[in-house]
């Protein structure tokens, strides 16, 4: 048993006697389907705080042959799999943490530090086979092979580190690349490698050094999606075991979503919502956070108004097939906001192919991120709209439409539209504040078209819905009457209570009265 060659079980094994421990063991009976297969090379992209490191450590425990894992499996899915004791403990495994060797390593010689340790360790368990040869890891694993049969799973973490932390060094991202290409592309000991990061391979123009692998990212998660973050189940269980409300714990840290499973929660924010009892910001990096800094400064190819625009609420189209997998190169506005993707700063419908900002968590970062320069108006905005909110549910719909006309002069400054597309953004920035309280829905489907805009108050908040219809060059009355005559309201299924059925109309060519409301208070 050693520290790279067939760890121990142990970092499994205090992960399942956590306090919350939720199975993902069912990964493995995936990743066994996998073995000496076409698919047997994986590469699973998430953000940070997302489970990658502990996949790592349960497959290690399961696949070591230096540990007897049986009893540690008891229990979870896995033990009721076929494939189960086929499997279990019955390889040698080499579990490398590239950041460890970016970081131990002199003068950037990665690939020369951890072939060396390496080696050593695998000169320690066959002696007999290795010793008088001087030779690389690639090798000496062949030597291996050829003389004992015996295959490897390889687990490497942090796989991406050279491409995040060296991004102006491209000759040595491809010595990287070109090194774990020359040891587990098409070499026979290889049964399988598994290997995570924050992003997924890197390109070099058409072709990657790493194109054997197949890709699990946050753009499409495939058949990993169950195991990328915890599920709605998963999450209802922790809430009535922990007495958390789910509709706050939703509104916190829900929002990534694939193609069958459409609500992944951020795994260990949520753990800590739940072991403190209280919902706050757990989702924090520093390098990454800092990279979120930068690129919304310089404002790529209008980048600025995109986010303007999701912070409002909307989703905004994304071309994520030009992304080069790394953090500098950049072509195009989509680059910037698919790397945004990776990082777990942006949530991606890859049926609509739209990017949006998940959740309360998500939406603190770039509160955060908007405190460097060049966000001032977004900031007027977003400080008055406590004011705003206020206004609305006092129904004074003079002030409201004043705080409106505000509002929407500040962010046309960032626009580059003027319309009703353009109000409802101004809207969605100016009722900001109303998120700690509401669940706010766009285009809210109902019996006879779609709501502008829908506040529906969280369970803690003791406040009215709220129903917005927006209007361009007509009339607030004539917005309120659509609101009444489609019957929205009806559609509140789950809600009983005050709603405030809310009008709004904007006329540019009006100068003197270019924002209107009426607010009207309805019971259901």
């Amino acid at each position: 048993m050693g520290f790279y060659l067939n760890p121990d079980n142990m970092g499994f094994w205090k992960a399942v006697r956590s306090e919350i421990y939720i199975d993902k063991t069912g990964l493995i009976q995936y990743t066994n389907k996998c073995i000496n297969t076409e698919q047997q090379y994986i590469c699973v992209s998430r953000p940070r705080r997302f489970g990658k490191s502990m996949a790592l450590k349960m497959l290690a425990a399961y696949y070591s042959c230096d540990c007897d894992s049986r009893d540690l499996f008891r229990g979870f899915a896995i033990e009721r799999a076929e494939s189960f004791a086929q499997h279990l403990n019955q390889y040698d495994v080499i579990y490398l943490n590239m950041q460890q060797f970016l970081i131990e390593a002199s003068d950037g010689k990665i690939m020369e530090y951890l072939e060396q340790e390496v080696v050593a360790e695998l000169n320690g368990k066959y002696e007999e086979i290795l010793k008088g040869h001087r030779m690389g890891l690639a090798a000496a694993l062949r030597k291996i092979y050829v003389k004992t049969g015996n295959q490897f799973v390889f687990l490497i973490d942090e796989w991406d580190c050279v491409m995040r932390e060296r991004q102006q060094s491209e000759e040595l991202q491809k010595k990287y690349l070109d090194f774990l290409r020359n040891l587990l592309k098409d070499q026979p000991y290889v049964a399988l490698a598994y290997m995570t990061g924050i992003l997924p391979v890197k390109k070099y123009g058409e072709h990657s050094a790493l194109n054997m692998f197949w890709e699990y990212s946050m753009t499409d998660q495939k058949a990993l999606e169950e195991y990328t973050g915890f599920t709605d189940n998963e999450v209802k269980m922790l809430c009535q075991q922990y007495k958390m409300d789910f509709a706050e714990t939703s509104s916190w840290y829900d929002g990534y979503i694939f193609t069958k499973f459409q609500h992944i929660y951020n795994p260990r924010s949520v753990v800590e919502a739940m072991s403190c009892h209280k919902f706050s910001n757990y989702w924090t990096s520093t390098e990454v956070y800092d990279a979120l800094k930068t690129y919304i400064e310089m404002d790529f190819c209008g980048l600025r108004e995109s986010i303007v625009q999701m912070l409002a609420g909307a989703r905004i189209k994304v071309n994520t097939l030009s992304f080069k997998n790394d953090m500098h190169n950049f072509k195009v506005k989509d680059d910037v906001l698919t790397l945004l993707i990776h990082l777990g700063y942006l949530a991606y419908d890859s049926a609509a192919e739209e990017a949006f900002i998940p959740n309360k968590e998500i939406i603190r970062e770039f509160e955060n991120a908007m405190s460097v320069g060049g966000w001032a108006e977004v900031v007027r905005v977003l400080n008055a709209s406590e004011k705003l909110l206020n206004d609305t549910l006092a129904c004074d719909s003079q002030s409201v439409a004043d705080g409106l006309d505000r509002a929407h002069t500040e962010v046309s400054s960032i626009l580059t539209y003027n319309d009703e597309n353009s109000l409802s953004c101004a809207i969605g920035l100016a009722y900001y504040s109303a998120r700690k309280d509401y669940k706010i829905i766009r285009e809210f489907p109902t019996g006879k078209g779609f709501a502008d805009i829908v506040f529906l108050p969280l369970p803690h908040a003791n406040k009215p819905a709220l129903v917005i219809e927006l209007k361009y060059a007509k009339t607030a009355q004539t917005a309120l009457q659509q609101i009444k005559d489609r019957h929205y309201t009806q559609s509140f299924e789950d809600y009983s209570g005050e709603i405030l059925l809310i009008g709004i109309n904007y006329d540019k060519d009006n100068k003197n009265k270019p924002h209107c409301c009426v607010i009207e208070s309805v019971r259901k």
